[in-house]
């Protein structure tokens, strides 16, 4: 990982979308700054398409894209992708998955709702699992007190012996059943909005991240950006971003969107 002070003036110029996870990426300790709200808003002044990629609820989704100032945002790990066109009042909403899908997979989550906290003590249901549509998150760090990391690797274990894909944020292991991710819904999002596909915009797109459900965008973008945090996740981790900020969470980020304007 490279510092990101040395990020060329000349790649600079290019970039026009900012792509960004959310939780301990533009958050600190929790919480959305001052700061870090005004970097996404001062990006959006200055002409960039800020994409929220986030593990976070469709709830939390509909809430952001109508408020904050992003141009779309994928959620739930992919499971779909959102956009708010305010001049026309309309909401697009394009699932990963069709309606009788995703109620077929609901099933299947609430029986692992109850196991995974059972079998593994002192995780719990993430506060935020009943605006999610598709996917189950479990909290190891949120709202509970933090989980050794034999245990998360055990959530894991306990997803996907029941055949759903796991991955683990810096705060909970998020589960569902489809061959989705982060990525593959990014890339529906640029073909479907933008009328562009990944390959022919690479040298346009910055992402920042922090864990290791980032991993298939680090690996997929050049120029992927790990806020300082992300050197917690360092053996853990299965491609690590190319830029790395000086400072953690939301002050890295802060740090990413003063490069892009400086």
């Amino acid at each position: 990982m490279k510092p990101l002070n040395d990020f060329p003036l000349a790649v600079r110029k290019k970039i026009r979308y900012v792509l960004t996870d959310i939780d301990d990426t533009v958050t600190s300790n929790g919480r959305l700054t001052g700061e870090s709200y005004l970097a996404l808003e001062r990006l959006a002044q200055a002409g960039f398409k800020v994409i929220p990629i986030t593990g976070r609820p469709a709830g939390w989704c509909d809430h952001i894209v109508r408020m904050w100032p992003v141009d779309a945002i994928v959620g739930e790990n992919g499971a779909f992708y959102f956009r708010y066109e305010h001049a026309e009042k309309k909401m697009t909403c394009r699932y990963w998955k069709n309606e009788s899908e995703r109620k077929a997979d609901r099933l299947k989550i609430d029986q692992l709702r109850q196991s995974i906290v059972q079998a593994v003590p002192g995780s719990g249901i993430a506060s935020d699992q009943d605006y999610r549509v598709a996917d189950l998150a479990i909290d190891f760090c949120e709202d509970v007190d933090a989980l050794p990391q034999a245990d998360i690797d055990k959530i894991v274990a306990q997803f996907e012996g029941a055949g759903a894909k796991a991955k683990v944020s810096s705060i909970h292991v998020n589960g569902w059943f489809g061959d989705y991710d982060k990525l593959s819904m990014t890339e529906v999002l640029f073909r479907e909005v933008y009328g562009l596909e990944l390959d022919q915009v690479l040298d346009q797109v910055i992402f920042s991240g922090d864990s290791p459900n980032d991993a298939p965008m680090f690996a997929r973008f050049p120029h992927s950006v790990g806020v300082a945090n992300v050197k917690d996740f360092i053996g853990r981790i299965s491609h690590e971003p190319t830029w790395i900020t000086r400072h953690r969470s939301g002050a890295g980020f802060v740090e990413l969107a003063d490069m892009l304007l400086g």
